[in-house]
């Protein structure tokens, strides 16, 4: 990975983990499903209109709107509705690194090395710290929910991975040889934005008639007017920051780089999202707590040490 690429994937982990307090703050106002359904309505509409659907308009999107957008948020709001605290959803959440290694190794033919396998052990040690104190900031429904929308995430990374290359061979295959980095550059970045876009389109149909299913009741005038400006305020941050920020660059790091190279960037995620929720919402940080994340950030630190060592000596 360039440096700027390495800095843009510390900058969306900062994004992702601040998020997760914006998302307890939005919640105070509306019930999970609305507020997933809200958060992608304004991330289509109206850039839905000015952007061209991806080529590729295929499974591969399908599969990624309802992985990465349905599944994880749906499930990950509904954790943090039930009591699952800022911190602890940040850091359980990133499980699907080890879950899209994993997959990249079994749909896509990426290496899974020793250090990976010994990393990942060592993470599920962690889960299993989690595991062993339930209650409380982590209820059993809420711990249940978090690792489905990590497998949602983990099948959302790989489509992505797959549509963006898809994407990126295409516009190298029309550009002109003079100019085909820059081209590839614009394109993907572009590219990365309306597959973000157009997967919260899908997202947004599938979860408003899920809330309109399940919370029929919230779907009221009062709910909105009655909204507090920090719920609204908040939301604001996870459409425009988190989602078509931080998702739009996450697709296109991950249309220039090995999965296995961008995803355990997401380590960083629970440092930052519990740093927040602990400044911001005042969540107690427990001795179970500090070690269920040293366990999973040495998983995932081994794994991705290893990686990088594979890489470079299988490129030498």
């Amino acid at each position: 990975m360039t440096l700027l690429h390495v800095a843009l994937a510390v900058l969306v982990a900062f994004i992702w983990g601040v998020n997760f307090t914006f998302i307890a703050w939005a919640l105070e106002s509306f019930p999970p499903l609305m507020l997933t359904a809200l958060r992608f309505f304004f991330t289509a509409v109206p850039l839905v209109l000015f952007l061209k659907p991806p080529p590729k308009f295929n499974r591969t999107l399908f599969i990624y709107a309802i992985g990465t957008f349905v599944m994880q948020y749906a499930f990950v709001f509904t954790a943090m509705h039930l009591g699952a605290s800022a911190g602890l959803t940040a850091l359980l959440l990133q499980v699907q690194i080890f879950i899209t290694v994993l997959l990249a190794y079994i749909i896509l033919g990426e290496a899974v090395s020793r250090m990976q396998i010994i990393g990942m052990l060592v993470g599920v040690l962690g889960l299993g710290v989690i595991a062993l104190n339930l209650g409380g900031d982590m209820p059993l429904v809420g711990f249940i929910c978090i690792l489905i929308a990590a497998i949602g995430w983990s099948f959302g990374n790989i489509a992505s991975k797959q549509a963006s290359t898809q994407q990126s061979a295409s516009n190298i295959s029309t550009a002109s040889p003079v100019n085909n980095n820059k081209a590839s550059n614009k394109t993907s970045a572009l590219s990365a934005l309306s597959l973000v876009v157009w997967g919260g389109l899908i997202a947004c149909v599938i979860l408003t008639l899920s809330s309109l299913l399940f919370e029929n009741e919230a779907w009221t005038l009062a709910t909105f007017t009655q909204a507090s400006f920090k719920s609204w305020l908040s939301l604001g941050f996870i459409v425009y920051v988190s989602t078509l920020i931080g998702f739009g660059l996450w697709a296109h790091l991950l249309s220039k780089n090995i999965a296995s190279k961008v995803v355990p960037f997401a380590l960083l995620v629970p440092l930052f999202g519990m740093a927040t929720s602990v400044l911001l919402i005042g969540e107690v940080v427990t001795w179970w707590k500090m070690l269920a994340m040293v366990l999973i950030l040495s998983g995932l630190i081994l794994a991705n040490v290893k990686m990088g060592l594979g890489r470079k000596s299988a490129h030498a």
